[in-house]
């Protein structure tokens, strides 16, 4: 099975701090963490770490981050043929403030000019799951239309117009709350359902696809013959950097291995969790065997 990410690729240092820092202050950080970063890339990443066939879509800058991330990339196994090399940008890179009292994250990030589409083609018609994140919006359709067969995800984490567009095309429109709010002009309340379902059916009148909403630590939301919350299980956060990223993976691995919806949704739930207690988004992406040991522990239905 070939599997296909299309989308952000960046360059994240992580800066561990307990507490969130007060202006004007010097800080000694003891260890930061340097790593690739960004949704599609980081999808990337999880699956071929998890044994998957994966080629990764996306641009970055002709320079020392780039190659930072074509190596680590490829060290996982990753098929960088159409990660394109572009000498007129720098890599986007992210300087993440990592609260590890709370497990929140403050992302500043330094991003290149908007592109749309790669300057060369991309080939890819016999791919089998794609997961996009709505960079490089000209590409990324493409690939969708090419691939018409394929079972698709789309990671919308922003809420702007080629998101909603790709979405509409998607298998699998996977939305954050952000995202949920934005659109339907609704404030989600995970403790009271009608809110869920209002927003719901609002997203579902515009994607055609399983429409899942993702509530952060509180879970996901749903619905297979009824409305379902999908709780994830409690842990002790330290960095919740990527954990969207690696849900969005994982349930896409688990699909792929004909999970129904709601166990695949436990699972991806289960993986970002245990992300979330580490730091540094590709240092956090547990082991497969690890998850399913997880997964066994809880008793996922």
């Amino acid at each position: 099975m070939k599997y296909v990410c299309v989308g952000h690729a960046t360059y994240d240092t992580t800066l561990p701090v307990n507490g969130y820092p007060k202006e004007n202050i010097k800080y000694r950080i003891q260890e930061k963490k340097e790593c690739g970063g960004g949704p599609a890339s980081n999808s990337a990443y999880l699956l071929a770490k998890w044994g998957c066939d994966t080629s990764f879509v996306g641009v970055i800058g002709n320079d020392y981050y780039g190659q930072c991330i074509v190596r680590e990339l490829n060290h996982m196994g990753v098929n960088t043929e159409y990660l394109e090399k572009n000498s007129e940008i720098e890599t986007d890179s992210s300087y993440i403030i990592c609260n590890m009292e709370n497990g929140s994250r403050t992302i500043l990030t330094s991003k290149s000019a908007k592109i749309a589409k790669l300057s060369n083609p991309v080939e890819i018609k016999n791919a089998d799951y794609l997961l996009v994140d709505g960079e490089h919006y000209e590409t990324a359709k493409e690939v969708l239309e090419n691939n018409k067969n394929a079972i698709s995800v789309i990671d919308a984490g922003r809420c702007n117009e080629e998101v909603i567009a790709l979405g509409k095309m998607a298998t699998y429109f996977i939305c954050s709350k952000d995202f949920a709010e934005e659109f339907t002009k609704i404030k989600l309340d995970s403790s009271n359902i009608n809110t869920l379902i209002r927003a719901y059916e609002i997203l579902k009148a515009t994607f055609p696809g399983v429409v899942i909403i993702t509530l952060e630590a509180e879970g996901s939301f749903t619905k297979t013959d009824t409305y379902k919350m999908i709780p994830s299980i409690k842990v002790k956060a330290i960095d919740s950097t990527g954990a969207g990223d690696i849900f969005h993976a994982a349930f896409l691995y688990f699909i792929s291995r004909n999970h129904p919806l709601e166990k695949a949704i436990q699972m991806a739930s289960i993986t970002s969790a245990i992300s979330v207690t580490r730091v540094g988004s590709r240092y956090a992406i547990p082991e497969l065997e690890e998850v399913l040991e997880r997964v066994n522990e809880d008793d996922v239905i």
